[in-house]
């Protein structure tokens, strides 16, 4: 009875909220949806996906690199960015896996060539670094992700952002 009484039942909290936990280990559900809605905001801020040649444009997630001792899933960044994209009604998305494993079968039964294709005109790629640093027991760890958008036939940046979410505490918490 004493130990059920010390323990908080599991319950549902908003995946953006404040009562999410906030871990200084490890990037957290909350810093993926930060940086993908501030970054997102940036892109369609610059106007570049304006300035595509044809609209929607079409628009290929790349690679994306995890440079931080934290393993998880890249479509936790990418999924976020490429769906809010999407949702604008600005750019269309093209996966390099599917486009990979299936478009000669696609352009053989249509009677395409790789001239007559649609190609993406920008690709998505990014990274995420992890910087971590001490005084006494006060621990601090920043996570910096980094987008870039380039335009496949010139391979030109024609975006870059840059999102960095600090955390620091003695330890991991709830909240933020």
């Amino acid at each position: 009875m004493f130990i059920s009484g010390c323990s908080t039942p599991a319950h549902y909290v908003d995946s953006k909220g404040t009562g999410t936990i906030v871990s200084l280990n490890k990037i957290n559900i909350q810093d993926f949806y930060q940086a993908a809605d501030d970054m997102v905001a940036d892109i369609l801020t610059s106007g570049v996906l304006d300035r595509a040649p044809s609209q929607p444009a079409i628009m290929a997630i790349s690679s994306f690199k995890n440079a931080t001792t934290n393993n998880f899933e890249m479509s936790l960044l990418t999924k976020k960015v490429s769906t809010a994209l999407l949702r604008t009604g600005k750019v269309v998305t093209l996966s390099d896996d599917a486009l990979a494993a299936s478009q000669n079968e696609k352009d053989i039964f249509m009677g395409k060539t790789a001239a007559t294709r649609s190609e993406p005109y920008y690709t998505l790629s990014g990274k995420i670094i992890e910087d971590k640093a001490n005084a006494g027991s006060l621990k601090q760890t920043s996570y910096i992700f980094q987008l870039t958008l380039t335009t496949v036939k010139d391979r030109l940046g024609v975006w870059e952002g840059e999102k960095t979410i600090t955390k620091q505490g003695k330890q991991s918490s709830v909240g933020w």
